[in-house]
């Protein structure tokens, strides 16, 4: 298995070239540039959203003892691949449907945007799969997550600023799916676990996220921005003092429990990405970030004892009670609000909450079908799957010159 591994390693440069000059071909026939004056996306916003998909996922996701390179390193390849995949679906659509371009510059922030469905998949998986088996699954959950969205919009009529924010319902279950396929480690791996300086790590990560989240849920906003922002902001103060809260309530000594933390803080603005356009009292988001927050930290509790054994799903990061349980809330009280705010028009309302529920049941849908279909490719022979006994295992990717080991 060593030598033939090292054979595949060694191959990988090369299929990640042979990628890249595939999009620089791409790019040359498909990319066109649209009125930059009239950018609806300023460059520091877009700045916000490339910290935190670079920064703040990169380190969020860096908990794991032995991990912490590929986590930060694996992600930041994922990342730059996966932005130039995205437009280039993006333009291949605006080509073959005829609509005219927009600005370079919302097209890339849409991109930076619609990678994080990729990056949070890629948390299910975390430390289970190799180089060449995260890129095949950026390219596929990045072409089928452009085809939910154009689902959603075309057939749902759903806004593309709103279809944009099923990033997170659809990544989390397009990895859990990906995840179910792969075998689980040993529940007494002592590498399957974290150390108080990878924690501190990680923590850094969700500061990263907690701090750029309202410019995330702002940012392609075509109207009422500052009220998403601040709705956005209030969701997220909640939803981290709620996370103290129960995170002491819910342990035996009554401490807290860096885990929670690391989870429930940032559930507030998953939820509220769906509805901080339609919300006009902050008390409202407030609640939302509240409920999203009690979710996560219940949720970790049930999904970790419960469901994942039953289901024999590993979830690495935690990823369905951290963004899949927040989103769907989220798109919940998306249609409670459409219910209160168009009550008397009974005909037109009943055709609007059938959409957003469709929307919701047709992301879903995609994300888990395809998700499976992806993860029974990836374990092929072909792309090698990394043994188990391997698992969470950086020295098995990156060199470490003072612990010379043959793997």
């Amino acid at each position: 298995m060593s030598s033939n591994y090292r054979n595949f390693r060694n191959n990988v440069p090369w299929l990640i070239l042979f990628l890249e000059a595939v999009f620089i071909v791409l790019f040359y026939f498909l990319f066109s540039h649209g009125d930059e004056s009239r950018s609806m996306v300023s460059y520091a916003a877009f700045q916000d959203v490339n910290h935190m998909v670079i920064f703040g996922f990169g380190f969020f996701l860096t908990f794991l003892r032995r991990y912490g390179f590929s986590s930060t390193g694996f992600n930041l390849l994922i990342i730059v691949l996966g932005v130039q995949c995205s437009v280039l679906i993006e333009d291949l659509f605006y080509f073959l449907l005829e609509i005219p371009y927009e600005d370079g510059l919302k097209r890339i922030t849409k991109a930076a945007v619609s990678i994080t469905a990729v990056v949070i998949s890629t948390g299910a998986v975390l430390g289970k799969t190799n180089p060449v088996q995260l890129i095949l699954m950026t390219v596929v959950e990045i072409i089928v997550f452009h085809m939910s969205r154009w689902i959603n919009s075309m057939y749902l009529q759903v806004p593309d600023d709103i279809g944009m924010m099923h990033v997170h319902l659809f990544g989390a279950y397009f990895g859990l799916a990906v995840s179910s396929c792969f075998s689980e480690p040993s529940p007494r791996s002592e590498k399957n676990a974290s150390t108080p300086q990878s924690a501190l790590l990680s923590m850094l990560g969700t500061l990263f996220l907690w701090v750029f989240w309202p410019s995330f849920n702002s940012v392609l906003s075509l109207d009422n921005r500052w009220e998403v922002t601040y709705n956005t902001y209030f969701a997220l103060a909640v939803s981290a003092v709620t996370a103290f809260t129960f995170s002491a309530m819910t342990t035996k000594d009554g401490k807290f429990r860096m885990a929670h933390i690391h989870s429930a803080v940032l559930a507030g603005g998953v939820a509220v990405g769906y509805t901080a356009n339609r919300i006009r009292y902050p008390w409202i988001a407030m609640i939302l970030g509240l409920l999203a927050s009690v979710i996560t930290v219940l949720g970790s509790s049930c999904l970790q004892r419960c469901l994942n054994p039953a289901l024999k799903i590993h979830d690495s990061s935690g990823v369905h009670f951290t963004f899949g349980f927040p989103a769907v809330l989220g798109a919940l009280a998306q249609v409670v609000l459409l219910v209160a705010e168009n009550g008397t028009f009974l005909t037109s309302l009943g055709y609007s909450v059938m959409f957003h529920i469709g929307a919701l049941c047709v992301t879903i849908s995609m994300a888990l079908i395809t998700g499976l279909i992806t993860g029974l490719i990836l374990n092929l022979k072909l792309f090698k799957t990394t043994p188990v006994t391997k698992y969470f295992e950086d020295q098995f990717y990156w060199e470490f010159p003072h612990l010379a080991v043959g793997f």
